[in-house]
């Protein structure tokens, strides 16, 4: 089945239930039972970490693996109403398939209720030729349905895309991530349990290896004998490696210390990923103000607010290039900034949040019931480096799916985008094709020069 046929199905007015498999095999089924048994564990579990943007948990039964992935899970409570989409990825032990399968379900259950799939992430995927609909990939499949529970309990109202991996390259699941990566409304999650059958000191010693190559994002020492998830999990530490994010070792344990014997054992660990920022919250917070208060000064005064740069710690003070983006329902409102440093990073904000709400050329000034609806987002730039190529097909090979911001330049014609536009141009060649249109340049030719940057995106 292809994917739009799935498209079809998740739109139509008939819904297709992907029903539990292993409820009341891997976790209670009784809805009441399984509440207490999920909440006892995250009381349990240490929270000390900021909300990450995800997370590898293990997936076996919950009484051999439940502790351990509620340490993850824990880490998500103080985002529970912000995330609003989760990327669930897991490998087939049930089925043999090449690359990834998507189901033809309109929904997933579990006894704590439904879980709607995201039909717009299921569009994006779209033209994958590693991406296929596969219902019996997802039929009797645990490594998925376990963690449904636990989200159900540690988040609010949510979408999910689940995917069953199988043979495939962590290129190959790394594209798929890309696609539908998102913002801080996503979390992906990976399902693997560690090594499976050892006695339980040839488990520990095998186990902290991977453990230590997950941290350190070698991907290459993970096979299946170090863990069962080694090809989704393969995909996402590609990306992290390529972004320059941070993995944390929260918990790693295996069932001879929750709830087995320790002659045969199975390896368990949680893991959480996160941007590398330069920002913590209170700063992001603080620039997110000053952005609103200058758009309500040009409301109600007509010119951009002025901050006292004295009131800001020295990191808001130094001199850095941004870009402010509106946002209403989805749709640009207006997008203001500069690749070059020119003043403070709190003036540049104020100044660029004024200039986005109400002199963008594309658009009407802001109006105050539009402010009511309005979302805001800053991304602060780091020094362009220069991109050394000969052809475009040089240059295309040398860009980072959402890690690069690029500027091009030909003769007088020059323009940027910003990392968030891989978001819904997830290729190399569609990212620059688009930014040569913006720029007005020759499509048949190869930009003169270019340039690289990366950014903090704050929202």
């Amino acid at each position: 089945m292809s994917i739009l046929d799935t498209n079809i199905r998740l739109t139509g007015a008939s819904k297709k239930t992907r029903f539990p498999a292993v409820a009341g095999l891997f976790y209670p089924a009784d809805p009441e039972e399984l509440r207490e048994m999920i909440n006892g564990f995250l009381e349990q579990a240490q929270n000390d970490v900021p909300p990450p943007k995800a997370i590898i948990v293990p997936h076996a039964g919950f009484i051999y693996s439940g502790p351990v992935a509620a340490r993850a899970y824990a880490t998500l409570k103080s985002v529970r109403g912000l995330i609003k989409k989760v990327i669930l990825l897991g490998p087939a032990h049930r089925v043999y398939l090449r690359g990834l399968a998507l189901p033809g379900d309109n929904e997933f259950l579990t006894p704590l209720g439904t879980i709607p799939i995201d039909v717009d992430l299921v569009k994006k995927l779209q033209g994958l030729p590693q991406v296929s609909v596969m219902d019996a990939a997802h039929s009797e499949e645990h490594s998925l349905e376990v963690h449904l529970p636990f989200l159900q309990t540690v988040l609010e109202n949510f979408t999910l895309l689940p995917l069953v991996v199988g043979e495939a390259t962590p290129t190959e699941v790394s594209d798929v991530l890309d696609r539908v990566w998102g913002g801080d409304e996503t979390l992906i999650v990976i399902s693997s349990d560690l090594s499976h059958y050892h006695d339980y000191a040839t488990a520990r010693s095998i186990d902290s290896n991977t453990s230590a190559a997950i941290q350190h994002l070698e991907l290459e020492k993970i096979g299946p004998h170090q863990a069962c998830g080694c090809v989704p999990m393969s995909g996402l530490l590609n990306i992290a490696r390529r972004s320059g994010m941070q993995v944390r070792i929260l918990d790693l344990r295996n069932s001879g210390d929750t709830a087995g014997t320790r002659d045969r054992v199975v390896g368990y660990g949680a893991y959480s990923l996160h941007a590398h920022n330069k920002y913590d919250m209170k700063q992001r917070q603080r620039l997110l103000s000053v952005a609103r208060e200058s758009i309500l000064n040009g409301l109600h005064q007509g010119h951009p607010l002025h901050p006292d740069e004295t009131e800001f710690d020295d990191l808001l003070r130094e001199r850095c290039a941004c870009f402010v983006t509106l946002n209403i329902n989805d749709d640009l409102r207006g997008c203001i900034g500069t690749t070059e440093a020119v003043s403070p990073l709190v003036l540049s904000v104020a100044d660029n949040a004024y200039r986005a709400a109400f002199q963008d050329p594309r658009f009407k000034p802001l109006t105050e019931t539009e402010f009511e609806q309005l979302k805001i987002s800053i991304s602060v730039l780091s020094k362009p480096g220069s991109i050394p190529f000969n052809t475009e097909a040089e240059l295309l090979r040398q860009l980072r799916p959402r890690v690069d911001g690029l500027i091009i330049e030909s003769g007088p014609l020059r323009a940027t985008f910003l990392p968030e536009v891989w978001e819904s141009l997830p290729t190399a060649r569609e990212f620059l094709a688009h930014l040569k249109r913006k720029a007005g340049m020759d499509q048949a030719a190869a930009p003169q020069r270019a340039w690289r940057y990366t950014a903090e995106h704050i929202e």
